[in-house]
């Protein structure tokens, strides 16, 4: 049996993204065993997932910070006796803990940091999408059949608290799901327009949900109290699967490019994506059936990182000042009629 391990610590969405992959692996190796390296932010997700046997976390903030505590783990984790290791995540850190382990068989990336610990290196193509580059790294051929669903298992227990959320706010009707947090500044599109958006919405007749982490409840709560009535903040109150759960009851989700995103096409759910100082082509965007994007384009600025900053770098923010409500509502119009 192939024991094997996948290591990935970056960031929420890219732990979805990285969902696809285990799904194909363990497809294509039904019984092998397969491990997921997390970090705390994420182990929930690997944790939810069908196809993961083990997820080990590593608290590369904590715990394993040090020299001497990263070694400690390593060596702990070499008991398992993996067979091979994937690597999505390009870090140094990553690279090193490939080396430690000694497994024979290891897949990185050619962007890898300390590439040449792997055995096998995978072109990185900036070009394609995240979802694509990591089926890349499992060698699957594909050709328009990449665009794999990332499956969550969620529990009875959420879905009860979910359905107590729902009725104890009286939500009914056409609900939609709004994300205007971010841990990037330069990524939010402005509050002040997420209040025009949702301002449609309630002409529309719908509901509002507004969903975030714990850091973006003041955001959340704020845009919640410039109406009376039809509009909730969910913020720091569910966990990621908690979240999906709840945005499998909305018709549609408004995300900026943010983990959000990726929870709507874990509930499958129409997903419209705003990008201010990102861009689409950093392979990010959902992908999932009804889902889009909307960004301001021809701006010799943008992007302008692939992350994002806490200040727009020349002090404009035309990327979002300029990317007016009126084209977001005009694209949620087009998806609306678009859902039945």
């Amino acid at each position: 049996m192939e024991k094997i391990l996948v290591i990935q610590t970056a960031f929420i969405g890219d732990a979805i993204l990285t969902l696809p992959m285990i799904q194909k692996l363990k497809d294509i190796l039904p019984d092998s065993l397969i491990d997921v390296l997390a970090i705390p932010s994420t182990a929930e997700i690997f944790s939810s997932s069908p196809k993961v046997d083990n997820t080990i976390v590593l608290d590369k903030r904590g715990k394993q910070k040090s020299v001497r505590g990263l070694l400690k783990f390593i060596k702990e984790l070499k008991k398992n006796n993996y067979s091979r290791i994937y690597s999505p995540h390009r870090s140094f850190r990553s690279s090193f803990i490939v080396m430690m382990l000694g497994v024979k068989e290891t897949y990185g990336f050619t962007k890898s940091s300390f590439k040449y610990v792997y055995r096998h290196l995978i072109k990185y193509v900036p070009a394609h999408h995240e979802v694509q580059r990591n089926l890349d790294l499992i060698g699957f051929e594909y050709k328009d059949d990449w665009k794999i669903l990332p499956e969550i298992h969620i529990p009875d227990t959420a879905e009860k608290k979910i359905n107590e959320f729902i009725s104890a706010n009286k939500l009914s009707g056409n609900i939609a799901a709004i994300a205007p947090g971010s841990v990037w500044n330069t990524k939010k599109y402005p509050e002040t327009y997420f209040i025009d958006i949702i301002r449609y919405f309630r002409e529309k007749r719908y509901s509002v949900i507004l969903i975030g982490s714990e850091k973006d409840k003041n955001l959340c709560d704020n845009i919640a109290g410039s109406f009376t009535d039809g509009v909730i903040s969910s913020a720091g109150n569910f966990s990621i699967v908690e979240t999906i759960c709840l945005l499998k009851t909305a018709k549609i989700i408004v995300s900026n490019d943010s983990a959000p995103t990726h929870f709507g096409m874990c509930a499958n759910i129409p997903v419209l994506t705003i990008y201010c100082s990102t861009v689409p082509e950093f392979g990010f965007s959902p992908y999932n059936l009804k889902s889009t994007f909307v960004s301001l384009d021809g701006l010799d600025c943008k992007p302008c990182g692939i992350h994002g900053h806490d200040k727009c770098p020349i002090k404009t923010f035309i990327c979002g000042a300029n990317l007016k409500p009126q084209i977001v509502i005009s694209k949620i119009e087009e998806m609306i009629n678009d859902i039945v």
